[in-house]
This record gives C-alpha cells, structure tokens and sequence, in this order.
C-alpha cells in the first residue's frame, strides 16, 4: 500500500521487498553465508595465477548494474574494495525457473542490496577480473536508497562531500566513500603501532573508571551526574592519571590505557566533548627519558602508517625523524613576543597580557595567565615537532619541581602544527607537596575558576604509602590521527562525533479505524482515505473541495483494482460532515 511519507524510490523498494517474499525468497535469511575470499584477494591471487583458484564465495553491496538480455553485469562492494560479477541467466538458473534470473536479480534487486555470490573467477575480454555467478543468495534488502557517486575511468563525480550528512550518517559515508573507510582503518594501525612498542617494553594495558566521585587528573571543566543507588554525584573522567598512578604505587612498573575522556567545553575543529587519549606511566623515570621515549612512538607510528617520517599536513610538509627541537616556555614566549616573562608576578603578567591584546579575566591565577600567553602568540608557529618544556609551577599541581629552578616544574608539551599533541611530567610524588598544590587550586576554584582541580585525599593517601620516581604522558589520540592522515577538523576522524541533535519531527499520530466509523466513512474507504494522507478524521474535516477528494478516492480505487462502488462528490461531503 502507498505510504505518503516515504519518498517515490522508497515505496518502490518496499513493494519490490514485498514480492520477493511472495516469490519465496527470503530477504534477510539467518542462516551463515560462509565467505571464501575478499574481493582483493581474489585480484591478487588471480593476477599471480590464474589457475590457483577453483569455485569460490564472497559477499557484498550492489554498487552498480549493467542490466542486459540473457547476461548481466555488476559491481559488489566488501569490506575491501570491489569487483565485477557475470551473471548469466542460464548459468546462475540451469532448471527451466528462470525466476532468479528474469524478476528478482533484473527488477527486484536494487543498488544498495547485500548479496552472496557462489562461482567462479575469469578474465572479460576488456581483461577486467571477474566472477561468473553460479549462485546468488539475497543477504540483505535495502529499503532506502543510496545518494548516487558517478564514476568515470576510475574518477568520482558528485561524491558526497556535506559534512554535515556524513557525520550524522556516518554508515552511508562509509558505504559511498572508501577514503573513509580507509581514513578509519589507519585510525586503528596507529594504535595498533603504539600498543606494539608498549607491549614489548612490558607495560601492562589497564582500565580505570570512567565514572569517577572526583574529577581529577587535568584542570577541565567536567561533566556531572548523580548514581541513584548510592544517592551521590558522580563525573565522567576528564584524565584517568590519578588512577593509573595508583597503579603505579601498586608496584607495576609500566601502565597504559587509551581512555575515552569527557570534559564539558567548548567544541571547535580540534576539540570534541568525548575524545580519546593515551596515557602511559613507567616507573623509575624522568621527563626527559619520556621525551626520548614519546619521539621514538611518533617516528615509529609515521614509518608503520606511511613508510616515511615526512608527512604532509595541509600544506607543509612536517619531519617526524628523532630528535625533535626543544626549547622552555619562557624562551618560547621571548622568542614569539619579545617580552622575558620569568619571575614575573601576576600583576606584571596581567599588563603583558594587556600589552599584547590577550585576553584575560580576574578569576585567572598565573599559570593561567601564562597558559593563555602561550596560546595565543607562541603556540601557532611550532609547525614542526617541538617540545616545550619546564613549565611554572602554577600551570602543573601534579608536577614534580625543576631539579635545578623550584619556581618551574619538570613538564613538557609536543607541539606540531600549532597544536599540542602530548602533555608530560617527572611526576609528583612527595604527598605533602601535593596536598598544597591541591589546596592551591581550591583557592582558584574560590576566585571563580570552575576548571580548577579537586583534592583527591584518596590520591593522597596513596602517595603517602609511596611512589617511585615515575613519568607519565598524555596523548591526543584524536589529534594525533588528524596529523597522520592529514585532516583539519577532528570530526573526520571520529566516527560518530558529538552534533546537535536533528530538527525534531512532529509525532504522527493516526485516527484508529473506529474513529472513521463513528464519522460514518464505510470501512471499505477507510484505507484509501488513510493511503492519500487522510491519517486523521480532522484532516477529513478540513477538506473544502469534496469533489476533488472524489475524484481522488475514485482513481485510487481504479489503479488498485479495488472492487467497490464509484463515488459522488455528495457522498464525500457527507463523509466530510460526519
């Protein structure tokens, strides 16, 4: 029956899922399709020897359709690119039912249908590798249709480039556009690279909680809310290293996890509400070892995903080789503005800050007025990988002091292309020292500053029993995938990014068949009314031409070859009075 609401392609397809079922086929069989070969392995091994494979199975999307007399031609898409099926109609329907051949592959099936294919593998005369079906099980109907790529001699036309549509779609970006598909795919090499070196170093792969009583670990604003059983607040981790140190005083000496992390900001093209980050923490170290140790993760992640230590981001070509420049933040702040920032008090750094047309407010403390002095005018020129390190003591509470100046710590940031891609420490453990940098940042979250930390007296605690000299770093997964794969915003490397929840659509609500009775419509008509968009009895009532509705009602009945009596424009409108 005709729906109104779907679209002309979409109610074609559900008729045409409604007669294959008549046909006897059934249009998502439970039964196991048991796949011999991906579509690049029957290429490859085919162009090695032609003789090397005998009967062999695959699965996949129609993609296209060259429909002729007693042979067809199509394209089937896996999780691996594509290839070419021969179907012959005497071939795939030896017996004298040419059904499968004739009605469902030629007008039942559609682009977009999953499919099995049972035969062999050939040459066309064109030389193009192909597979002539001897079978064919339909997998999967596809009722919607899918946007339509044109391709000519290997090149895309109209590909779907609304970014919008592809990150709310992100399935139909993946079926259309195999630069996604493969975007993702070295998503997971990078980690799989990284995971390679923890592993044979001996580092332990962990996981901690996600829902935390105090979000500690990084100075963020978190996302709150309330576990009903034991009637207290809870947050989504902004950082898991309060825990993963736990770990450490626990006595491995190496643990890592890559943990989706929350932190209730703002979003631009580099910052995402939920993203991913690698921690790391190895015990008996420093931060210069980890600046060693985090150049040989980078340089070994480029040479896995790419072959090469250069990359090319947007327009600059970025050098991953070992060893990577590193100069203090202070110097780095001279060199960018001129000014010499060090031993500076807050009032010194607030007219620096005026003097450079950066931006701050009353309830920044000094670290953050040199966080924001560091943003603005020195980050954007580290293009190629730099370390920044020995930061001051009031941008990092977790952070052991300078062996050589108490008033900076032993901290350090990868920048590469004007964004910071790691943050690491000689981390703190001397638990008095870190009670006070805690009780420090509770005097900033008194002057206002709503992304200053929390004590962790647990944490505390736990530094109390002792903790080895350690070193921990934090990545951006996120951002480091958008450097390795040259992509601008961190959307495109996240498969389903946060975005504002669609336009919502009113609830359709339809009058049950006795609401028409009562209005004194005979039942007969009653799906009729319902098929032409009368979904409602006050939609009836809101007619003012009975006659057209008629003449709907009576062309209706004659192209569905409905056996009932033809009506007058005085019979509608006493439907329409009730």
């Amino acid at each position: 029956m005709h729906n109104p609401e779907l679209s002309e392609q979409e109610q074609i397809r559900r008729n045409s899922l409604e007669e294959i079922k008549k046909l006897g086929y059934n249009p998502y069989p439970p039964e196991t399709f048991k796949i011999s070969h991906r579509s690049s392995e029957i290429k490859s091994v085919f162009e090695a020897d032609e003789k090397a494979l005998g009967d062999i199975s695959l699965a996949g999307r129609i993609m296209s359709r060259r429909i002729m007399g007693k042979a067809s031609f199509a394209e089937i898409q896996d999780s691996e690119g594509r290839i070419q099926i021969y179907l012959n109609r005497d071939e795939l329907c030896p017996e004298e039912d040419k059904t499968l051949y004739n009605i469902v592959f030629k007008k039942l099936l559609d682009i977009g249908d999953i499919i099995g294919i049972r035969g062999n593998v050939f040459r066309t005369q064109t030389g193009e590798i192909s597979v002539q079906a001897k079978e064919l099980v339909i997998l999967s109907k596809s009722i919607r249709p899918l946007p339509i790529v044109k391709e000519a001699a290997g090149k895309v036309y109209d590909a779907v480039t609304d970014a919008e549509y592809r990150y709310r779609q992100r399935y139909v970006d993946l079926i259309i556009n195999p630069e996604s598909r493969e975007l993702f795919r070295k998503r997971t090499q990078i980690y799989n690279s990284l995971r390679e070196l923890f592993n044979e170093r001996g580092y332990l792969e962990v996981e901690t909680p996600i829902l935390q009583p105090i979000p500690g670990g990084a100075a963020a604003r978190p996302f709150i809310t309330h576990h009903n059983s034991l009637d207290i607040p809870l947050y989504l981790r902004i950082a898991d290293e309060l825990y993963l140190k736990r770990l450490i005083v626990g006595g491995y000496d190496g643990v890592y996890e890559f943990s989706k992390d929350f932190r209730n900001e703002g979003m631009d093209r580099s910052h995402n509400p939920e993203f991913t980050v690698l921690e790391i923490y190895v015990a008996y170290k420093d931060y210069k070892w980890m600046m060693d140790f985090t150049e040989e993760m980078i340089e070994k992640v480029a040479l896995d995903l790419h072959g090469t230590t250069k990359v090319m981001v947007g327009d600059q070509k970025i050098d991953f080789k070992r060893p990577f420049k590193r100069i203090t933040m202070m110097d780095a702040i001279r060199e960018s503005t001129g000014f010499d920032i060090s031993g500076m008090d807050e009032e010194g750094l607030r007219s620096v800050a005026d003097c450079l047309n950066v931006e701050v407010d009353d309830s920044m403390g000094k670290g953050k007025i040199i966080d924001e002095i560091f943003g603005e005018k020195a980050e954007p020129h580290m293009i190629q990988p730099t370390f920044i390190i020995d930061y001051p003591v009031e941008m990092s509470p977790l952070c052991k002091k300078h062996r050589e100046n108490p008033e900076l710590t032993e901290r350090f940031e990868l920048m590469v292309n004007g964004k910071e891609i790691c943050n690491a420490y000689t981390e703190l453990n001397d638990p008095i020292d870190q009670l006070e940098r805690f009780q420090e940042q509770m005097k900033l979250s008194a002057k206002g500053d709503d992304e200053a930390m929390f004590i962790d007296m647990d944490f505390v605690r736990a530094l109390e029993y002792g903790m080895p000299p350690t070193s921990g770093m934090g990545m951006g997964m996120d951002r480091l995938t958008m450097l390795m794969t040259n992509q601008t915003s961190i959307q495109e490397v996240l498969f389903f990014p946060q975005m504002k929840p669609e336009p919502s659509q009113k609830v359709k609500v339809e009058s049950e068949k006795d609401d028409y009775l009562a209005h004194g419509i005979p039942e007969e008509w009653v799906d009729a009314l319902k098929a032409l968009g009368y979904t409602t009895v006050d939609k009836l009532k809101e007619v003012e031409k009975p006659g057209k509705l008629a003449n709907d009602l009576n062309g209706y009945k004659k192209k569905n070859k409905l056996d009932l009596p033809g009506l007058s424009p005085e019979v509608v409108g006493e439907w329409i009075k009730g």
